[in-house]
């Protein structure tokens, strides 16, 4: 009974300690959404030169993007004139840290290791945009044919988004494009980093060799580089670690190489940008991720994370944890719903697509407005567990509609129309 109630001691401590940062980060991306002129991304890019890198860096590291959702938007980038190295930089710095993770990574483990963070994703995304730039030879991609848009029908490209306020437009991004793609991760980050704060007592790690020699960090780079990590929800993880004993710059090493790597991204870069860029991508996320590590513990190992066990909270902070408890029930319960509903609608389907890729609900989000964009479409239903996407259309096209698919870096690899309920 004791070990139960410390279980949901640290499961409170850690909430109250993630609520005001997470809540204050989506409230600040849903603005740069709404308020960032649309196209701008696009116009910085083209470039195949040290600036387009720089450009991509600075523009993806307050981006709140998952590496999976990251994907499309780099694949968009690309087919509309982006040069490669540009894309590399993109798809390397922004997963690593978004302006909501910044604020987590403050509220648990301190501004320091914040705001170093910061700088090692931009730097890892410049130097991997700057060596694609420099070895690849791909040419720069055709710009005639228009691609999805992965931001297409959110507030601020929508026609319902210039008729709604501007802060209900930022709510709502917040809410069903951001909050609802990592909410579940959140809930699974908190459970096991409680689990982790009985299981490993405060230094336990440090009682073991291998816990914090390079071996230590090396094991944690090979296991976080082919998992999908959230790098929001994995921070609290990160937090347990630490103050059961594992060196901070392991810690570094695990919330760098985890969210900008898994082995869907790795085949979507394949897909977009070739053999050579993979490579390149790999060995810088693995080289300055392990560097970062080891440059945090040699500069910063001496500094103490303002460690969240410490922290007294008042009551704004108890309120907000209850609307974060109450914002995660309410988009997991509607997701669920919607999942039972739809179920009825599948019957009604005039196209299954099987595709392959999405692993997570931003690759869902993307796939379904992607299809729902286009003309004669309907609806589209994405299921995340079976791949399969259920369309609804007065015309709908199986080859256009499968290539619209394969262009935000998934594969398609069975089509089926509906059954003719003709005798």
């Amino acid at each position: 009974m004791d070990i139960l109630q410390a279980y949901f001691h640290e499961l409170r401590m850690t909430m109250i300690a993630l609520a005001p940062s997470l809540l204050l980060g989506l409230l600040i991306a849903g603005m740069v959404h709404v308020f960032l002129p649309p196209g701008l991304i696009r116009r910085q890019l083209s470039a195949s030169n040290a600036t387009s890198a720089i450009r991509a860096a600075l523009i993806g590291v307050p981006m709140p993007l998952c590496s999976c959702g990251v994907v499309p938007t780099a694949m968009g980038l690309r087919k509309e004139g982006a040069s490669p190295g540009a894309a590399a930089s993109f798809l390397i710095s922004t997963p690593q840290t978004g302006v909501d993770s910044i604020l987590v990574s403050a509220a648990f483990l301190g501004w320091p290791f914040a705001l170093f963070k910061v700088v090692a994703a931009f730097v890892t995304g410049v130097f991997g945009g700057m060596l694609v730039n420099r070895f690849d030879n791909t040419p720069k991609a055709e710009t005639g044919e228009q691609y999805p848009d992965p931001e297409k029908g959110t507030a601020k490209h929508g026609e319902k988004g210039h008729k709604k306020g501007r802060s209900i437009a930022i709510v709502e991004y917040a809410l069903f494009d951001l909050l609802a793609v990592i909410d579940v991760w959140i809930v699974f980050g908190v459970l096991i980093a409680a689990f982790i704060a009985i299981l490993a007592p405060p230094d336990f790690l440090a009682t073991f060799p291998w816990a914090t020699s390079p071996g230590g960090m090396l094991l944690v780079l090979a296991i976080s580089l082919p998992l999908y990590v959230c790098t929001t929800g994995s921070i609290p993880i990160a937090a347990a670690l630490i103050a059961a004993g594992m060196p901070t710059g392991t810690a570094l090493v695990f919330l760098m190489a985890g969210p900008a790597t898994n082995v869907v991204t790795v085949g979507a870069v394949y897909r977009i940008l070739g053999a050579r860029v993979l490579l390149i991508y790999l060995v810088t996320v693995i080289v300055m991720s392990i560097g970062f590590g080891f440059g945090f513990d040699f500069l910063l190992g001496n500094t103490s994370p303002d460690q969240y066990m410490e922290h007294r909270y008042g009551f704004l902070d108890i309120g907000l944890t209850w609307i974060l408890i109450g914002l995660l029930t309410f988009t997991i319960g509607r997701r669920l719903v919607l999942r039972i509903t739809k179920n009825t609608s599948v019957l009604q389907a005039e196209l299954t697509l099987q595709v392959s890729g999405m692993s997570c609900n931003h690759c869902v989000k993307s796939v379904q407005d992607a299809l729902k964009s286009e003309n004669g479409v309907d609806e589209a239903t994405a299921e995340l567990s079976s791949g399969l996407v259920h369309i609804q259309g007065k015309i709908v096209d199986a080859r256009h509609l499968t290539a619209v698919v394969e262009r935000l870096g998934y594969s398609v690899t069975e089509v089926a129309p509906r059954p003719s309920t003709h005798d």
